[in-house]
Formats: C-alpha cells, sequence, structure tokens
C-alpha cells in the first residue's frame, strides 16, 4: 500500500460536511479514507463513479401550485389512468414485496 502524504483541500457546505461525515462516522469510514475510496472508483471507471444528469421528472409540491396548476396536474393523472399507464395500489404494493422479499 502506498504511503499516504498527498493532502487535499476542498471548500463544501458546512451542512453537507456535517451530515456525510455523521453518515460515515456510523459506518465507521473516515472521512479521508471515503474520500480515498471515490479517488479509486474515479480512476476504475476512468469518470464519475456515478450518473451525472438532470432528472427527467420530479415530483411535484402541490402546496406550491396555483389552483389552474393543481388542476393541470390532476387531468394529467386522469390522462394516465385513463390510458391504462397506472397500476392498481395493490399490485404496486405485491410487486414491492416480491422484489424485496418482504
Amino acid at each position: 500500500m502506498a504511503a499516504k502524504s498527498a493532502n487535499l483541500y476542498a471548500r463544501i457546505e458546512p451542512d453537507v460536511k456535517e451530515q456525510a461525515e455523521s453518515i460515515l462516522s456510523a459506518l465507521g469510514i473516515p472521512a479521508s479514507n471515503a474520500i480515498n475510496m471515490f479517488y479509486k472508483q474515479i480512476i476504475l471507471n476512468r469518470g464519475l463513479p456515478f450518473e451525472v444528469k438532470l432528472p427527467t421528472a420530479g415530483t411535484v409540491d402541490v402546496s406550491k401550485l396555483s389552483e389552474a396548476e393543481l388542476d393541470a396536474e390532476l387531468e394529467k393523472g386522469f390522462a394516465d389512468m385513463a390510458a391504462g399507464r397506472t397500476k392498481h395500489a395493490r399490485q404496486t404494493f405485491a410487486d414491492i414485496r416480491k422484489d424485496y422479499g418482504i
């Protein structure tokens, strides 16, 4: 194993640092080890070890919608249901139980 003698300085949001280090601590992984693992994954993947892209569709915060916007979202849901692009809740939960063995 190579000696660890290189330093890395990065400025990040304090809240992000706190939350990440709390999780790493619970896992028993020092932040420096996690950063080293991340860098090794960058090398192995010849790029970031995860996909970086904007989400195609997000959830809608209905509390921030106007009445017209809410009506439009409800119409979209109704159209999906009428076109058969939805699943019954029972089937959805059955699929979850099957997929996760619960």
